[in-house]
């Protein structure tokens, strides 16, 4: 039987992905129904720097969308968020 462990996400991190979601909320004028996460993944892209975040905005009656922003989360600032999330 396999276990599988999550490692716990640091306080920076966590930090970071509330104040991004905070940007998206505020930038899309979300509900309190719609939800965002945001998430770091590796980025072989040189202009990433190595790491990458995702926003996934899920408005009710919606798709889900999904956003980059080409560096890591603790980086990414809200001009960036807004840029990224300008279209939807």
């Amino acid at each position: 039987m396999a276990l599988l462990f999550r490692a716990r996400e640091s306080p920076e991190r966590a930090d970071a992905s509330r104040r991004i979601a905070a940007y998206a909320r505020q930038a899309l004028s979300l509900g309190e129904d719609d939800a965002v996460t945001v998430s770091e993944i590796a980025c072989g892209d040189p202009e990433c720097g190595g790491a990458e975040t995702v926003i996934l905005i899920m408005r009710v009656g919606r798709k889900t969308e999904a956003v980059k922003v080409k560096k890591a989360m603790a980086l990414a600032t809200e001009g960036e968020v807004a840029e990224a999330l300008r279209g939807l």
